[in-house]
């Protein structure tokens, strides 16, 4: 799949301003470019005389079963790029029979996401103002959110245009995108989300896991792990898995490429939780390597971003399904017929 042809297709097709929100990084291009290619500064070493006559490409995430380890990331403000947003993309999750998390700043109501039929896990921001998250992830839990995803690296975002500014009067829609969120909260609280309020916490630390899952009773996946050590005290402190990720590189601009963290994550972890990926990955190449450097499954984001944008809950499900093929392709040639046997063995620094 030309990622870079579908990514200029939903530029073409989406206002300036908000081409440039979901593009965006905390830094310039070549931050992204640095995300990208790290998945490519790997090369393969393929075992032959392997029966491949059967590609099986079915897991689990934390229980869930799935027929696809290409799972869509958490991302905002989906309506932006179609008016359907999370509706669309759940749909095609669910026909591809994968899992979708949802954002916080989602602007399409739990409920309404639920009825897709995809499974679903609820990416969370603790915000200053306890309250705020304290109701979103209960109304998740309401609506058959099965995990929680606890973002920790706090983005530092920077956008290449003044109009993508969160800074925007979130009542002048379609100025922003990010206008229209947060409404999975009573309009009081999301009266205080929108001053201080609705800022980031910095003070919540590990002991966040435990209240998360005594609070929903679900269990907590860590988003932004990028080193061995934290990991492990994620672990040690509750979280039944941990997501290596840069946040689609707009985290923090020099950070190490989650391609170039996820062994050493998935080395300190062992077998204790499970291991996810996201950020830079373009193909099903880039999902195998991830998959053989200790990954149980990856998530999908800026493609999916495109495809939403370019055709609604068909072009989401053709990202899906053109990476999900790829990625059978790449096991058949690897000599793995199944997901345990891509291991790390198979990979090696370019």
């Amino acid at each position: 799949m030309d990622v870079d042809a579908l990514e200029a297709a939903a530029a073409a097709t989406l206002p300036p301003h908000v081409y440039d929100y979901f593009r965006a990084t905390a830094g310039g291009p070549e931050v992204a470019e640095r995300s990208t290619s790290a998945w490519s500064a790997f090369l393969h070493r393929p075992h032959v005389l392997q029966d491949t006559e059967r590609i099986d490409t079915g897991t689990t995430v934390l229980g869930t079963p799935v027929t696809t380890p290409v799972l869509v990331a958490p991302m905002a403000q989906q309506v932006a790029a179609d008016p359907l947003g999370e509706r669309a993309t759940a749909a095609a999750a669910a026909a591809a029979g994968s899992l979708i998390g949802i954002s916080t700043n989602t602007a399409v109501p739990f409920a309404e996401v639920a009825a897709a039929g995809a499974p679903w896990w609820f990416q969370l921001y603790i915000f200053k103002d306890r309250p705020i998250s304290e109701q979103l992830v209960d109304r998740a839990v309401e609506h058959g959110a099965s995990a929680i995803i606890l973002t920790v690296d706090i983005t530092g975002l920077r956008h290449p245009s003044p109009e993508a500014n969160y800074a925007v009067d979130p009542t002048d829609w379609p100025l922003s995108p990010a206008a229209d969120r947060l409404v999975n909260l009573d309009p009081d609280l999301r009266e205080r989300a929108r001053g201080e309020g609705g800022w980031f916490a910095r003070d919540f630390g590990f002991r966040a896991i435990e209240w998360l899952r005594e609070r929903t009773g679900l269990p907590v996946v860590v988003k932004g792990v990028l080193r061995g050590d934290d990991a492990r005290r994620a672990v040690d402190a509750g979280a039944s898995a941990v997501l290596v990720s840069t946040h689609g590189a707009r985290a923090f601009a020099t950070s190490v490429p989650s391609a170039r963290a996820l062994a050493e994550v998935a080395d300190a972890v062992g077998t204790d939780v499970e291991v996810y990926v996201d950020s830079g990955l373009r193909s099903g190449i880039d999902v195998a390597t991830a998959l053989a450097l200790g990954a149980r499954a990856v998530f999908l984001g800026r493609p999916v971003m495109w495809g939403l944008a370019t055709g609604g809950e068909a072009g989401v499900r053709n990202v899906l399904e053109r990476v999900h093929q790829e990625l059978v392709t790449a096991m058949d040639l690897l000599g793995a017929p199944t997901l345990a046997d891509l291991t790390q063995d198979l990979v090696v620094p370019a």
